[in-house]
């Protein structure tokens, strides 16, 4: 059938998939809201032996239609895929956002996009989920339109936080800029973590007896807690270890250059070139200037006792 031809071309699947259980969304973040979403369509992808999809955007659709209000991300670059690559989702498609594609309203895009695109034959969507010019594709649009034009919907219910209400992507942002990470912890089902590549640094901490490795810092759209010391585990490609780094500038050297510099606890890999990720797991002090090398030094043994107790207890 030259139709289903042309929706695997245009897709990328497969020729063997039959048709999608398909989800659609930012998903920045892939808190536990969003994880949910992704159980539940793995669950309808086995019942109806279908391959789930889950359709996102590059850039953030707020990039192109409002810029101004467009947040910062929880996740950026690999880090959202790395996310839902311990899902249980088949499939991720990342789609352009661009001008052409925001003027699309809900059925157009329904049509054009994720039925002759991607096969869909259910789709699953947050409860508060819309999408379409003016965000128009709400619950009760898609049911209309999925009754009409054959396809299931199924909408998926909020996972409720701790404070009692809905886990969002804007609240876990709220939590991360005001520096509560264990709040922003109950969120994502996670710590909140920046990945980075390891670069060459100035060798400071070698000579303070604190090595540290040095990343490259994140891309401007990415969330960044407030500047600070803070317990850490670092995930590389030759472990996982304990640590702690210092987000922000180097006042006691008369650097305000803000960076990210780890020192990791009972090792020292040469991880030079190599992509880490820094997981947060407690905020131990602000960034401020000491006396001399050796305050700093002292400062800096009362930081790792406090980071190992943090970490112990994590």
């Amino acid at each position: 059938m030259p139709e289903r031809m042309d929706w695997h071309v245009e897709s990328g699947l497969p020729p063997n998939v039959q048709g999608t259980v398909l989800t659609v969304g930012t998903f920045d973040g892939v808190h536990a809201g969003h994880r949910l979403v992704l159980e539940r369509l793995a669950a309808r992808a086995e019942a109806t032996g279908l391959r789930s999809v889950l359709v996102t955007f590059e850039p953030h659709p707020l990039e192109i239609v409002n810029p101004a209000n467009a947040p910062h991300l929880l996740t950026v670059g690999d880090e959202k895929i790395e996310v839902l690559a311990e899902s249980r989702l088949d499939y991720l498609a990342v789609l352009p956002f661009t001008p052409t594609l925001a003027q699309y309203d809900a059925p157009t895009f329904v049509d054009a996009v994720l039925r002759e695109r991607f096969g869909m034959r259910e789709l699953l969507i947050g409860y508060d989920h819309g999408f379409g010019r003016g965000r128009s594709g709400d619950a009760h649009v898609l049911r209309e339109l999925g009754a009409r034009e054959g396809f299931g919907v199924e909408v998926v219910p909020p996972v409720i936080g701790p404070d009692g209400r809905p886990v969002s992507s804007t609240s876990i942002r709220r939590a991360i800029a005001g520096g509560d990470l264990e709040r922003a912890e109950g969120g994502l089902g996670r710590h909140y973590g920046v990945s980075g590549v390891v670069i060459e640094g100035l060798g400071r901490g070698r000579t303070l007896g604190f090595r540290t490795i040095n990343l490259s810092f994140p891309p401007p759209r990415k969330l960044l807690p407030p500047d600070g010391v803070y317990a850490v585990r670092v995930c590389t490609p030759l472990g996982s270890f304990g640590g702690m780094m210092n987000l922000g500038g180097r006042p006691t050297f008369d650097d305000p250059a803000r960076s990210l510099e780890a020192h990791l606890f009972d090792t020292t890999p040469d991880l030079y070139g190599r992509r880490v990720r820094v997981d947060l797991v407690r905020r131990l002090r602000e960034v401020r200037k000491f006396a001399d090398a050796g305050a700093l030094m002292e400062q800096l043994a009362r930081d790792e006792d406090a980071a190992r107790a943090a970490l112990a207890e994590a």
